[in-house]
């Protein structure tokens, strides 16, 4: 028994290692995207990140693993969430034409909280009251860090909410679905399906890359590509509402890379609510520790 209990709790663990490792890459992979969108469509930049994944798939995963994926029996939910974040990126990329980058990452780090309630609903996860107030607490590091004004209830605010609300059934739907397939294969399905949907507006908005762009996005499809794969081994591993409060790490490593990068000197409330942010993802760690002792 004691030893089924260590092994249970080395495999939370390692989740929540690879999910923090995946936000890390997703951060590193934004603020490529950020260098190429100043001369690249985001259409275009979304088709070749999804062909240069398929391409790693198919170096590591050999010609079978697309006839694995066309036979996966879970076509259909994968096709359903590809289908649910390409509309959160439309509705978030909308609302920032009209909001601050802080007042969009402040609503849209709302997600985590999603994720938790409906992880008790539609996966019948218990969430200690422990795991309510680190998400709280991870959420206040955020609102701190972003210091936003005072928003109306304007079509904007609506539209990053549904695209927070989107994410987070798409990542509850992903840990429905993780543990009846190979990461790989379900890397397949996801990028397939944004390989068509990125790809036809092209005709219209095609941008000949520079041998630099070409670069960044070889780079930027790579990064995604290791970032997705960590994300759907955390997911096998860890219950959806343990791991939703390390999504608030990402926000550590995009002022980090904003500083390296361009420059970027944080305020001081930035790192108080860095501080909070890493203080809920530790009380989740140790939350989890004790309780798979006791």
């Amino acid at each position: 028994m004691s030893v089924m209990t260590l092994e249970t709790r080395e495999r939370v663990f390692a989740g929540i290692l690879f999910v923090s490792l995946s936000y890390f890459l997703f951060t590193v992979h934004d603020a490529v995207i950020k260098l190429l969108v100043v001369a690249i469509p985001v259409w275009q930049v979304l088709f070749f990140r999804s062909v240069t994944i398929l391409v790693g798939c198919l170096v590591f995963g050999g010609k079978p693993i697309f006839a694995e994926a066309a036979r996966s029996p879970i076509v259909r939910p994968m096709f359903l969430r590809s289908f649910l974040i390409m509309t959160a990126w439309l509705c978030y990329y909308t609302a920032a034409r009209d909001l601050q980058l802080a007042e969009l990452t402040t609503i849209y780090y709302a997600a985590p909280i999603i994720v938790t309630v409906l992880s008790i609903f539609l996966l019948n996860e218990k969430v200690p009251l422990i795991r309510w107030g680190a998400v709280a607490v991870g959420f206040l590091g955020v609102f701190i860090a972003c210091d936003p004004a005072n928003l109306g209830f304007s079509l904007p605010v609506l539209l990053v909410l549904a695209a927070a609300s989107l994410w987070g059934l798409s990542i509850v739907l992903m840990r429905k679905i993780a543990t009846q397939e190979k990461s790989i294969v379900q890397m397949v399905l996801s990028n397939g399906f944004f390989l068509v949907t990125t790809g036809l507006p092209l005709f219209y908005l095609w941008t000949t890359p520079s041998l630099r762009e070409v670069g960044l996005l070889v780079g930027a499809g790579a990064l995604a590509g290791f970032a997705q794969f960590t994300l759907f081994e955390g997911m096998k591993r860890a219950p959806a509402s343990v791991i939703a409060p390390f999504e608030y790490t990402a926000l550590v490593w995009s002022f980090l890379l904003g500083y390296l990068i361009w420059g970027d000197v944080p305020r001081s409330g930035v790192f108080v609510g860095a501080c909070l942010i890493i203080g809920a993802g530790l009380v989740i760690v140790a939350s989890e520790h004790f309780r798979r002792r006791a």
